[in-house]
């Protein structure tokens, strides 16, 4: 007796090279939701396989960082802090300065740190800065909740601080910070591919473009024929709209914030163009 053997269709999946510049495929990435999520765990679960404090790195950075601002900035040079007090306003720019350096830094050697992944699978290469910039999400949310901590100690003990509603656009700004990282991030990545010599160039590059921004000395110092320069760091609106909202000093021009965020979508909108160009054959580069 014959038996009849019917094999079951399954579904295949087909990759196709992108060959239209303007075809993103946003929509790809959201299907690989759950490799998202398990790259963000793994980041965590590393970074406390291989530190002794663990998690309390995630405070102690910013408590250092702000500590060394305030002995050198604030009690040698006795820069002014707009009557601010000065822990406050060194913490303020800390937390939001090292999250978007962090997903800027991450990004922009994205491809260069996950040669040996890419090479051997294949998924959306846009997952990988998506989850590593949740990652520092959660991160600054941690150091977040500890300046509000701080925020609250000094407010008991009656320094001149006050909370404006503008408070509320809090997210906007983590959200901001994000996108001009992986903005500019994503054509760095894609520019080190080819030429190596930019990695050695960014560090340095960062440690300028920190200068750039009112972190260690407030905008309203900056002299006005300077101030339109400072201005047109993308950086510089995130920073002096979260410390007006949260400290009550800080200058906010309505025309440079909306110059930022037009900048801000168009190094976005390309970004994704040149990564998703760039992905198809970085391998080949490397």
């Amino acid at each position: 007796m014959e038996a009849e053997v019917v094999m079951s269709e399954k579904p295949i999946t087909i990759i196709k090279p992108k060959n239209n510049l303007l075809e993103l495929q946003l929509g790809e990435v959201w299907k690989y939701r759950d490799l998202m999520w398990m790259f963000v765990k793994r980041n965590f679960i590393t970074f406390y396989k291989q530190t002794i404090f663990g998690p309390l790195w995630f405070l102690l950075h910013p408590i250092f960082s702000s500590a060394a601002y305030f002995l050198i900035f604030g009690k040698l040079a006795k820069i002014p802090t707009d009557e601010i007090p000065q822990m406050l306003f060194y913490m303020a720019g800390v937390i939001n300065w090292s999250y978007f350096t962090e997903c800027f830094n991450k990004t922009s050697g994205i491809f260069s740190s996950n040669q040996g992944l890419f090479g051997k699978i294949y998924f959306p290469r846009l997952v990988v800065p998506i989850s590593d910039s949740i990652t520092s999400m959660i991160r600054y949310l941690i150091q977040f909740a500890m300046f509000l901590v701080f925020y609250l100690v000094f407010f008991i003990n009656g320094f001149p601080i006050k909370i404006s509603w503008l408070a509320i656009f809090t997210p906007f700004i983590i959200i901001y910070l994000t996108l001009v990282a992986l903005g500019f991030g994503m054509w760095i990545s894609s520019l080190t591919t080819k030429y190596w010599d930019l990695r050695i160039a960014l560090g340095f590059g960062v440690q300028l473009w920190m200068y750039a921004t009112p972190i260690v000395y407030p905008l309203s110092l900056v002299p006005e024929k300077y101030r339109i320069f400072m201005m047109l760091n993308p950086v510089t609106p995130a920073m002096e709209f979260f410390k007006l909202a949260w400290l009550g000093a800080g200058t906010v021009d309505l025309f440079f914030t909306s110059l930022s965020i037009l900048v801000t979508i168009i190094v976005v909108f390309t970004g994704l163009i040149i990564f998703n160009k760039i992905e198809k054959t970085f391998m080949d580069i490397i």
